[in-house]
């Protein structure tokens, strides 16, 4: 376990423990006090060096949980070791790095995996179902939102939950959309490919160094739109994924956990909403998936792909904000 900064880092440690394949046998961390009392309440090893650590003939993969400003260095030095890598999004801030760690992993012929959760998730194969089948028509417009209340202050918490390095825009890369906003990103992605530009606008309601509430707007050549929203200052706010057609649409909320659908292709369907029963089951976890990859010799190669289109689009929303302007996603340097 390389780093236990990102408030996910305990979840994957769960899944390395739960999985039979994998146990943690090393920790190291950038805070030194944080990566002891974690190998101590582990009974696992605690390196102050990162350099040792990968030299460790016995550690055969690592578990990247870093500020995500160290992912290109840290996860570079791991695949030149000849670890395999699963890391928390995004892979680095910007596509530079992002080609920069993919080159060093081809070199050393190791197995990398980022954490895409949702993409396995049945509303989102569901989604994608109803979508291959055509039974949207043309798709015109994705919306897709993802916003929590970790930056709100409450009694229990008066700087809000959220942990307060995460306010860090040097440690980030960014605020809610680069956190929270990855997740609705990618699938917008997945959804309607890439766009050949992004606008976006960042609001700062609790006042800090990054955006606690942010709206990117994707734009592409057919005419087709595409609106991520990201925020830390929502008391009440469910995922929610729309998904409208010249023929009909999709919508699903984690409010009521249903996948609905009005289309025009479908007797059915037609003039009304009715709830999609043809429900896929959940596909195994980015880890799991990633342990598999491992162990039968294949690459992760869709969801690479996903996680370098992340990166694009995360970087030219930050460009558009700093620019005021439309940033083409052909302009983000290589």
């Amino acid at each position: 376990m390389l780093s236990f900064w990102h408030v996910h880092a305990k979840d994957y440690a769960k899944q390395v423990n739960e999985h039979p394949d994998t146990e943690i046998v090393a920790i190291w961390d950038e805070i030194a006090e944080r990566g002891q009392q974690e190998a101590e309440t582990r009974g696992v090893a605690f390196y102050a060096s990162l350099e040792e650590l990968l030299a460790n003939p016995e550690i055969e993969a690592v578990v990247v949980d870093t500020p995500t400003n160290l992912h290109r260095d840290v996860i570079i030095a791991a695949a030149r070791a000849g670890k395999h890598i699963f890391t928390e999004k995004v892979i680095a801030p910007t596509l530079h790095e992002v080609n920069e760690i993919l080159e060093a992993v081809e070199e050393a012929g190791v197995t990398l995996t980022v954490s895409l959760p949702r993409l396995n998730s049945p509303s989102t194969l569901a989604i994608q179902d109803i979508v291959a089948k055509e039974l949207l028509g043309q798709i015109t417009l994705v919306r897709t939102r993802l916003s929590h209340n970790g930056g709100i202050s409450t009694t229990a918490n008066p700087n809000g939950w959220l942990p307060q390095h995460f306010y860090n825009a040097e440690q980030c890369g960014g605020g809610a959309l680069i956190d929270l906003g990855c997740h609705p990103m990618y699938l917008n992605r997945l959804l309607l490919g890439l766009p050949v530009a992004v606008s976006a606008s960042y609001g700062y309601v609790t006042g800090r160094e990054v955006e606690d509430n942010a709206v990117s707007l994707l734009q592409y050549e057919n005419g087709a739109l595409g609106i991520v929203e990201a925020g830390f200052v929502n008391a009440f706010s469910p995922f929610v994924i729309e998904v409208h057609g010249t023929a009909g649409s999709v919508l699903y909320s984690e409010q009521d956990g249903r996948v609905m659908l009005r289309t025009n292709k479908l007797e059915e369907a037609t003039g009304q909403w009715v709830a999609y029963e043809s429900i896929p089951e959940e596909k195994p976890t980015a880890f799991d998936q990633w342990v598999a990859h491992i162990q039968n010799g294949t690459k992760a190669t869709e969801n690479i792909g996903l996680a370098v289109d992340l990166t694009k689009l995360m970087e030219a929303s930050n460009l558009s904000v700093a620019s005021k302007s439309q940033v083409r996603l052909d302009s983000l340097a290589n």
